[in-house]
């Protein structure tokens, strides 16, 4: 369930343009009209938002918010405003450039994406970075998350119900062997998790469950500060779980040591037209507080306010 509100009339892209145009002239950029109409539009009316703006003015509708906002705010509106393939794509590269084994948002792609939305990613990665995220996943990551990367972003997975039990059962088998012997990076593990459709591998995850007496999850933790480890468990998670995943990268977001606002804007610009009412209702569930008062307390200004926008306020 997505928390985007849209308003039951809305303007046509070229009026949406005029009063764009407006909020950015004069001597201070109105920066409420920039929220007022983008925090409420989705994929598709931005984008014709952008194509005529760019007709009309002869100029980049992200270029001229990169040259009235800034800080945080812009950061949100930016990634609001580009397509969900292009933000996923610049995401990618930015988290590629400044790869460490502790940042998810390549997992987040890969395994919380459909495998049309995916592909798109990968297009559009092609078409603004004139190389194959592959290829830069394969030059930027070491060698053991090389192994379970590379073929995470790779994928295109079957996006149909069929579940073969008799398949579930052998690889929940190979899951449990893999893990006894601590072959975490063993490629018929790596095989599994980067394959098989969602129903299937969750199917293979609860049979792991029944057979074993115990959850996947929980026998990838036999070391906390192995960040190989943790990464496998947000994959499953992104697979499993997303909304609860996703409160989980909010929280720590909000309640670690000074606010991590590039996790916190990820996952609202990323969520707002999938699941942000889903993992709204997972935030609350676990920590009795509303997401949208957790934000505010913790964020201010504009950038607060567009973040409340896409919350559903």
């Amino acid at each position: 369930m997505a928390s985007l509100t849209v308003p039951a009339t809305v303007p046509s892209p070229a009026e949406d343009c005029e009063q764009l145009r407006k909020a950015f002239e004069g001597w201070g950029t109105n920066e409420a009209l920039i929220i007022s109409i983008l925090a409420h539009r989705n994929a598709s009316q931005r984008r014709l938002i952008r194509d005529t703006y760019a007709r009309i003015y002869g100029q980049m509708l992200l270029k001229s918010l990169n040259d009235e906002i800034s800080g945080d705010f812009e950061r949100a509106v930016i990634l609001w405003t580009l397509d969900p393939a292009e933000r996923d794509a610049m995401l990618a590269n930015e988290a590629l450039r400044n790869w460490k084994p502790a940042n998810r948002t390549l997992i987040e792609i890969a395994c919380a994406r459909t495998s049309t939305q995916l592909f798109a990613v990968r297009q559009a990665y092609h078409a603004l970075f004139k190389r194959s995220l592959e290829e830069d996943v394969a030059a930027h990551t070491t060698a053991t998350f090389r192994k379970l990367l590379v073929p995470l972003v790779s994928s295109y997975r079957y996006e149909g119900p069929e579940v073969n039990m008799k398949l579930a059962k052998s690889e929940a088998k190979i899951l449990h062997d893999k893990i006894s012997h601590k072959a975490y990076d063993h490629e018929d593990l790596i095989r599994i998790l980067t394959t098989r459709s969602k129903p299937q591998l969750i199917a293979t995850l609860n049979q792991f469950n029944n057979e074993f007496g115990s959850a996947f999850n929980k026998n990838l933790k036999s070391d906390p500060k192995d960040e190989f480890l943790a990464s496998l468990r947000a994959a499953v998670r992104c697979f499993c779980c997303p909304e609860r995943y996703f409160a989980k990268v909010a929280r720590v977001a909000i309640e670690g040591l000074g606010t991590d606002e590039n996790a916190l804007t990820r996952v609202i610009t990323t969520r707002a037209e999938v699941d942000l009412q889903l993992i709204k209702e997972a935030y609350m569930k676990r920590t009795s507080v509303p997401l949208d008062r957790a934000v505010a307390g913790d964020t201010s200004g504009d950038y607060e306010r567009m973040l409340i926008a896409l919350l559903g306020a």
